[in-house]
């Protein structure tokens, strides 16, 4: 196999409130610390990175990681401006012909063991599309898309901040509506890295391009399964989380200190 990975690291971090890339992990950034799951693989040919596509924003994001992306051996690319799968597009455009596979992995998941990546990649080796996921253990239900205010107060609100004066709420409660409870059996939720086989996951997405059907595809798996080819999904990892929110880098920073204080030598360990 000779692999390359493409990291989409165009999104804006809106949910975040800023640029999680740049969040500090243990004296690198998060999407150093994703590069260097794969950096050193022996089958990795090349990994690709497809940053911010304003003009403004790619000269940014260049003089940021730069650097550090050719160091590991990483190549830059602008990325798309709306939707991901058009940055993964252009970044398959780029990928060479003398890679047989393709891995795609989310820029803020840099958690991903090396026994994961060991178990997706040797799965590719059978399979053309492959993919990660945990078993789903909450109870799931669908709601309302609709949020009201259940007319409450917060206790803790009111404590630090007074009691709110008449009409008003210091800490107004909003809800949604249950519409049905989903049955897990089955459900898995999906990770990455997710492989495929170069011709098939660019065939997969030119050909989606041509006929209109990539709109609102959440991964590069439902690319495949649109274009009529069977997904296989592997074992994947609690701790393989993907930074969306500030609580998320903080397990993030959790499970990287513990890993750290795992690997020191015994009598070193805190």
């Amino acid at each position: 196999m000779r692999v390359c990975v493409i990291v989409p690291a165009a999104g804006a971090g809106t949910r975040f409130g800023g640029d999680k890339l740049a969040e500090n992990l243990g004296g690198r950034p998060v999407l150093l610390r994703t590069i260097e799951l794969f950096a050193r693989r022996a089958e990795v040919a090349t990994i690709v990175v497809a940053g911010p596509p304003g003009e403004e924003e790619f000269a940014l994001f260049r003089d940021r990681y730069g650097a550090q992306l050719s160091f590991h051996g990483a190549r830059l690319i602008r990325g798309g401006r709306r939707e991901r799968w058009e940055t993964v597009l252009l970044a398959l455009a780029e990928v060479p012909e003398s890679c047989s596979h393709v891995a795609i992995h989310d820029a803020a998941r840099p958690c991903a063991s090396e026994a994961l990546i060991d178990r997706v990649f040797a799965a590719a080796a059978f399979h053309p599309a492959v993919i990660p996921g945990v078993s789903v253990s909450s109870t799931l239900k669908r709601v309302g898309s609709d949020a009201c205010t259940l007319g409450l107060t917060d206790p803790l609100a009111d404590a630090i901040l007074g009691p709110a004066s008449e009409g008003q709420s210091s800490g107004s409660i909003r809800g949604r509506k249950v519409i049905e409870t989903v049955p897990r059996s089955g459900l898995v939720a999906i990770q990455t890295p997710q492989v495929f086989e170069r011709p098939l996951l660019q065939e997969a997405y030119f050909q989606g391009e041509r006929v209109g059907t990539l709109a609102g595809a959440t991964d590069d798996a439902q690319v495949v399964e649109r274009s009529g080819v069977e997904v296989m999904v592997v074992e994947g990892e609690a701790r393989n989380i993907k930074v969306t929110t500030p609580d998320d880098l903080v397990l993030v920073r959790a499970i990287m200190a513990a890993q750290n204080d795992h690997d020191r030598p015994s009598g070193t360990r805190r």
